[in-house]
């Protein structure tokens, strides 16, 4: 039985490792195994702009995959608590009834939808902010270097 509540907190906690997709799929899933390449890459922009400091243009491309991911997996999670039951279980437990209490809602599920909600949402306007203010001052900066 694939419990809903434990694969909405997977996906928020463990998402950019693929957590919540080896939970339901199983290690065969392939979309479970691409899911820590944005994250090991944006973890790596991170550690270069410590070492490099901000102005590596590199580092401020990857940076935002790190954020990105963790978005979208918080939005996994939302979407996988937000089920009904009758979809829960019949996607994710077929042999179950589909009034089957894996697919329930409890107050650990409403949990990982507010903790969700306001993680994914701040992150994901961190990063487009991150991502378009270093857009702009490299656009800037290329300007002054034309008009000397």
């Amino acid at each position: 039985m694939k419990n809903k509540t434990v694969a909405a907190w997977l996906a928020f906690l463990g998402g950019p490792l693929g957590l919540h997709r080896f939970y339901l799929y199983g290690l065969g899933d392939w979309l479970g195994w691409l899911l820590p390449m944005p994250t090991a890459l944006g973890l790596y922009g991170v550690e270069r702009a410590r070492e490099l400091g901000m102005d590596d243009q590199f580092s401020w491309v990857l940076i935002p995959l790190l954020g990105f991911t963790i978005a979208a997996c918080a939005l996994t999670a939302i979407v996988y608590a937000l089920q009904t039951p009758e979809k829960w279980n019949a996607r994710h437990n077929p042999q179950a009834p589909a009034d089957a209490p894996a697919g329930g809602t409890r107050w650990s599920t409403i949990g990982a939808i507010v903790v969700s909600l306001l993680v994914g949402t701040t992150l994901l306007m961190a990063s487009l902010a991150f991502s378009f203010q270093h857009f702009f001052e490299y656009q800037i900066e290329e300007a002054r270097k034309l008009s000397q």
